[in-house]
This record gives structure tokens, sequence and C-alpha cells, in this order.
């Protein structure tokens, strides 16, 4: 059976895209050019959820995007482990 770490490999994502929600967050708010498009496509993702481009905004965001990537690139973990790949 494959021995894949899902868990590990769900955790690492999920910080992945926290801290990238956190850069992107700061980024806007630092008025860094050509980053605000990414924040305002994250408001349309996460808005609805509480996230802003604003202080609370970095938190939400945060707190939002680890839980997008751990679940899923949990789930594409645990597709990768089932798959039949002999090694």
């Amino acid at each position: 059976m494959n021995t894949f770490p899902v868990l590990k490999f769900a955790v690492a994502a999920g910080l992945f895209l926290s801290i990238h929600a956190i850069v992107i967050t700061v980024g806007a708010i630092a008025g860094v050019p050509g980053v605000r498009p990414f924040a305002e496509m994250l408001t349309q993702f996460y808005g609805y959820y509480g996230y802003s481009i604003s202080a609370t905004g970095v938190a939400a965001g945060a707190i939002l995007g680890f839980l997008e990537g751990f679940f899923h690139f949990g789930i594409f973990g645990l597709i990768y482990r089932w798959l039949p790949i002999s090694r």
C-alpha cells in the first residue's frame, strides 16, 4: 500500500494558502502595485464568510485559506494515495 503522508501534505497546503492570503491582504493594505486585484478576488471568494481587505481580513483570510487548503489538498492526497502506482 502507498504510504503517502496525506495529513502532512494537507497541513502543508493549508499553511501555504494561509500565508498566501496573509501576504496578499497585507500587500493590498500597504498599496503594493498589482496586488489589489488578487485581494479583491479573495473578497469575491471569502467575502461571505467575513473576509475583507482590512486588518480583520488578514485573520479571516488566514483561517479560511488554511481550511480550504487543508480540505481540498487533503482530498487530493487521499486520491493520490489510492492510485495504484508501482514504485
